[in-house]
């Protein structure tokens, strides 16, 4: 907890809250596990339940790493029948909350029943071990029930989000080859239908691997059902509440996620099943410190991979509560969030930097106007923090009481491999950092050469040392893996993000590497320029991207979104001017500001710069485009620019 006499100083990128405990015990414990990882990640597969133990903890063949061989488990049992014989069994696994305000929950003991049903019904389909299904549907309950009856049965489950186009889904389905599609006839955002299972038969016109269809059935109207079609609920009212689970090898793929790249079509992470697992069991404990009372709120949606490990798996291992809403921030109000806290009393809240940038724009009385007394732990993910924001987070919506962990992964890596670990011990918190690697992982700031830097300098973020949550490989290109993961830095894996680490040895993520501006010679990192005009009173949000200068090699270009009360002006322009001048420095002066209403953003809360780039440099867009949230905010700032370049004539 906090000192009644913390400081925090708000001038620099160290700014530090002070706490009493300095972190001894999770330094001994980092240091120790990297003496020998093998040993320390074998003592955190102990937490799990094998039906056989390996053989071998890790077969390393650079860069191919095979966790914990010979040995077999579940996931599903792992998640859920270790519960049905305590006192668990009768604790709910899931509270369900729609955009308009229902309420559905599901104890561990039902959601056990639910699973083992669906799963059968699969079985009768003909799906087993190995198969892959594809799953598209919205927030809603069965969506984790259809991922842990793969699990059951060894099926390979990839989860689409479920605000993806037809060609996109068809593209995931075609490079899977997946058997069988689950979907509904219908999702909710923002108060518009989505009809899903339009979207699916246009999909499968085009995807020949699909062998059938289930519907879930959400809404009242009449939709078409072709003659390979089915409906959930009548699948599974014939079923058996128990299916015998297919105990699988720990290297037996769990599921298939595709990330989307800045070129090329989404690449398939494929995950396994035993070293995911003891990541996700020993990092949610770690940074999460998970008691029995907790209710977790985790915001992401789990078409992607932080809904699959911190909502999905995590939680269910622990027999912990998690709070699942089908809805956005900020619809039909400003205020989603909070009321949820309100609403189930939740006690840890994991969101984005990009959803709290949101409520910022907001006047405080919003979240004031809500009881969030619940609240323990505050977390970020998805992206770096801007200081500012953390420090809004820690003290509107944490009250100055609850300590703030920003956790850094990826896709790839299956888990958390930066964070505060509060299940081990507490640290200093500086606003904005990730602080520092969780145990047994070995993370390293390096330069082009591969070579560590000194502190306070700028580098790339790589990871030496094989760790059990990460991806196997990619679906079906091994040798695209080692291209994007491995080749740029020979025996590291090489994260595409650009970070520093401080005198006090604190990580500061500082955006990816393809985003690093080069200035008159000095490297300069999208965050940390954003941050600082996000630090300035009217503004909510910020992209910078950097466009050919023929003096300064790249010119600074921002796209700003303004708070609620303040307006565009030739005044507001040259007050930002001076704020950057004066926090970042001269080099960092911007050659262009533009105000926008929206940012692009991937359905995840990602900025697209690249698409802002495109823009600026009058190129034509380039890549995967299938996760923009909104095609409007590319238009708007498409006129935005076009409007720049007449008044520049």
């Amino acid at each position: 907890m906090m000192e009644e006499n913390s400081s925090t100083n708000l001038d620099g990128q160290n700014k530090t809250v002070e706490v009493n405990l300095q972190g001894k015990a999770l330094q001994e414990l980092r240091t120790k596990s990297l003496e020998n990882i093998e040993e320390f990640w074998a003592q955190q597969a102990e937490n799990l339940i094998w039906n056989k133990k390996w053989d071998k903890i890790l077969d390393w063949n650079p860069p191919f790493a095979k966790w914990f061989t010979g040995g077999l488990l579940n996931a599903s049992v792992n998640c859920l029948d270790k519960h049905i014989n305590n006192i668990t069994k009768n604790k709910a696994a899931i509270l369900w909350e729609s955009e308009s305000g229902d309420v559905r929950t599901l104890t561990y003991n039902q959601l056990y029943i639910e699973v083992n049903k669906f799963a059968n019904a699969l079985r009768h389909l003909g799906i087993k071990k190995g198969d892959r299904v594809t799953i598209y549907l919205p927030m809603v309950p069965e969506l984790p029930i259809a991922m842990l009856a793969c699990a059951r049965i060894g099926a390979i489950h990839i989860v689409v989000f479920s605000g993806f186009s037809s060609q996109a889904l068809s593209d995931r389905i075609n490079d899977s080859k997946s058997k069988l599609i689950i979907t509904a006839d219908q999702g909710i955002r923002r108060g518009k239908i989505l009809e899903l299972k339009k979207i699916v038969d246009n999909a499968i016109t085009s995807s020949p691997s699909i062998e059938n269809v289930i519907v879930l059935k959400r809404g009242t109207s009449e939709i078409k059902m072709n003659r390979s079609d089915l409906w959930w609920h009548e699948l599974v009212k014939k079923e058996k509440s128990y299916c015998l689970p297919e105990f699988v090898e720990s290297t037996h793929p769990l599921y298939i996620l595709y990330t989307s790249g800045t070129t090329g079509k989404p690449k398939g992470v494929l995950h396994s099943t035993g070293g995911y697992l003891t990541h996700l069991y020993a990092t949610a404990k770690w940074v999460f410190d998970y008691k029995d009372e907790d209710i977790f709120l985790c915001t992401a949606d789990i078409g992607w991979v932080t809904g699959h490990s911190y909502m999905v798996y995590a939680p269910l291992l622990h027999g912990v509560t998690s709070v699942m809403y089908e809805g956005t921030p900020d619809f039909p109000t400003p205020d989603r969030y909070w009321a949820l806290v309100e609403n189930h009393r939740a006690t840890i809240l994991y969101t984005t930097p990009t959803a709290l940038r949101i409520y910022m724009k907001h006047d405080l009385s919003i979240p004031n106007t809500f009881d969030l007394s619940s609240l323990r732990l505050l977390g970020t993910v998805g992206e770096a923090i801007n200081p500012d924001v953390w420090l809004w987070y820690f003290r509107i919506i944490g009250k100055e009481k609850c300590p703030i962990i920003d956790t850094w992964w990826q896709t790839e890596t299956g888990g958390i491999m930066i964070s505060q670990c509060l299940g081990i011990d507490t640290i200093p918190m500086k606003p904005g950092s990730g602080t520092f690697p969780v145990p047994g992982i070995d993370i390293g700031i390096v330069d082009d050469k591969g070579l560590d830097v000194s502190a306070n300098n700028k580098g790339y973020l790589v990871i030496k040392k094989p760790w059990p949550g990460m991806l196997m490989t990619l679906w079906n290109n091994n040798e695209k893996y080692i291209n994007t993961y491995w080749n740029k830095f020979q025996g590291f894996y090489y994260s595409a993000d650009f970070a520093l680490i401080d005198q006090d040895n604190y990580i500061w993520l500082l955006g990816r590497a393809d985003d690093v501006l080069k200035v008159a010679g000095h490297r300069l990192g999208t965050m940390e320029l954003e941050s600082a005009f996000v630090s300035f009173k009217a503004i909510a949000e910020a992209a910078v991207i950097g466009k050919p200068d023929e003096e300064k090699g790249e010119a600074i270009v921002a796209f700003l979104v303004l708070k609620t009360g303040y307006s565009e002006s030739p005044e507001l322009k040259a007050d930002l001017v001076n704020h950057i001048r004066k926090t970042v420095g001269p080099i960092a002066t911007p050659n262009e500001i533009h105000f926008t209403n929206k940012l692009p953003k991937t359905r995840s809360g990602k900025i697209m710069r690249r698409l802002l780039k495109s823009i600026s440099t009058n190129s034509d867009i380039i890549g995967d485009t299938s996760t923009l949230e909104d095609e409007a905010s590319i238009e708007e700032i498409k006129q935005v620019y076009r409007d720049f370049l007449h008044i520049a004539k």
